[in-house]
């Protein structure tokens, strides 16, 4: 059975060293710090060898969006995405008209399987991030599609995913909201509240009803103030909630992280929220059939200036993370363990016995070096094999 050995080594959120895991076939057999039971197969000599990394919210990647990849598309983002470290995604797609996107959800489900046998980052089910949301907090959105969440438009995006939506994203405060959320959790949905104006009241009211999410932190939702909390000020109160958070550092500046951080420990999952133009030049690319333009050194934007999403990668929001004070270990936990676990995934985002070896070697400024799915390298970024011994060729995914 393969062992890989590492200076740090992240178990139950803490960074230990020297640790080792050990894996067999697709699961993990054990873990632990100190010496290995047996003679590794690969040594790693700098770094922190870490659970894959899970990315919550992501639109698309490599030149391809999710609301219009076709088959070939979305096989080459799976394939590529283990280069940032990520090993598990939730795809994403937003605002639009509500056949649209039952005809994303439907492709979506009809290619998961083939995805996931595919052996790259795997999908943890779909994300709608829309139509349900608010106008005045639309963001990239377009607001001549957004609707209430009536039953009928509930059902038929919940028909059309069977079984493979995630989560969806809704603002509480939209007439027939707390319902959608009450049909939605009884289904098996998580709800987010994103894109809102909603009082804290009003999501105190959601999450009361089933919702246990909050869509990028801070931005494209009523911010916390000492008068009138918010979504913001809900979010970073209520023990209940996890709230992505996109450490770009354009949407969200690094004191905010830190108060982020400081005020909702455990709770926060980091996210991309990136675009099609993630690992790609810049240029003009489209988002939810927008067009969007993106430049060196700066967010993606709307041709009114709005900003649309990210070219973020997950590794880069763990480095970010870590450069605006975060503690290593809590940054790391917030990309693997506590994304996982709100989606209710314990078989993922840590390094135990039982869990899927879903791996990632992170060098010294945070970036995937090496990326294992299933047991399987998949990525081995060629700068870094002398800083290890016995690393083997990494498969080639088609």
């Amino acid at each position: 059975m393969p062992i890989v050995t590492a200076p740090r080594i992240l178990l139950a959120d803490e960074l230990v060293g020297p640790g080792w895991v050990q894996f067999e076939q697709t699961g993990i057999v054990a873990a632990g710090w100190g010496a290995p039971p047996e003679t590794p197969t690969t040594e790693l000599h700098e770094g922190v060898l870490a659970p894959g990394l899970v990315d919550i919210q992501l639109n698309g990647a490599y030149g391809h969006d999710f609301a219009a990849a076709d088959r070939d598309a979305w096989r080459q983002v799976a394939a590529r995405l283990p280069e940032t470290g990520v090993t598990a995604f939730v795809p994403t797609v937003i605002t639009a008209p509500i056949p649209q996107l039952e005809g994303t959800l439907t492709r979506y489900r009809e290619l998961r399987a083939e995805l996931d046998a595919l052996g790259g980052a795997w999908t943890l089910g779909i994300h709608c991030e829309g139509p349900f949301l608010a106008a005045e907090r639309r963001g990239a959105h377009r607001e001549d599609l957004l609707a209430d969440p009536t039953p009928e438009s509930v059902d038929t995006l919940l028909d059309a995913a069977d079984g493979h939506m995630a989560y969806l994203t809704l603002a509480a405060e939209r007439p027939g909201a707390v319902a959608a959320v009450h049909r939605l959790v009884s289904a098996g949905v998580r709800v987010a509240v994103g894109h809102s104006d909603a009082t804290d009241q009003q999501v105190r009211t959601a999450v009361d009803a089933g919702a246990s999410l909050v869509t990028h932190l801070f931005n494209a939702q009523r911010p916390l103030h000492h008068r009138q909390p918010g979504v913001v000020g809900a979010a970073l109160a209520d023990p209940r909630l996890t709230a992505g958070l996109i450490v770009d550092l354009h949407h969200v500046a690094p004191t905010a992280v830190r108060v982020a951080f400081a005020a909702a420990p455990g709770r926060l999952a980091l996210v991309t929220d990136a675009i099609a133009a993630m690992g790609m030049p810049a240029g003009t690319y489209h988002l939810g059939g927008q067009r969007v333009s993106v430049t060196d050194d700066a967010p993606p934007v709307r041709d009114d200036g709005t900003l649309a999403g990210s070219v973020l990668q997950l590794d880069a929001a763990v480095g970010n993370c870590i450069r605006c004070g975060v503690d290593p270990a809590t940054a790391v936990a917030a990309a693997t363990r506590v994304p996982a676990d709100a989606l209710g995934r314990a078989d993922i985002g840590r390094l135990r016995a039982g869990a899927r070896a879903d791996l990632v070697w992170l060098d010294r400024e945070w970036r995937a070096a090496a990326t294992w799915v299933g047991g399987r390298l998949v990525h081995v970024d060629d700068r870094r094999t002398g800083a290890a011994e016995g690393l083997p060729a990494p498969d080639i995914l088609q």
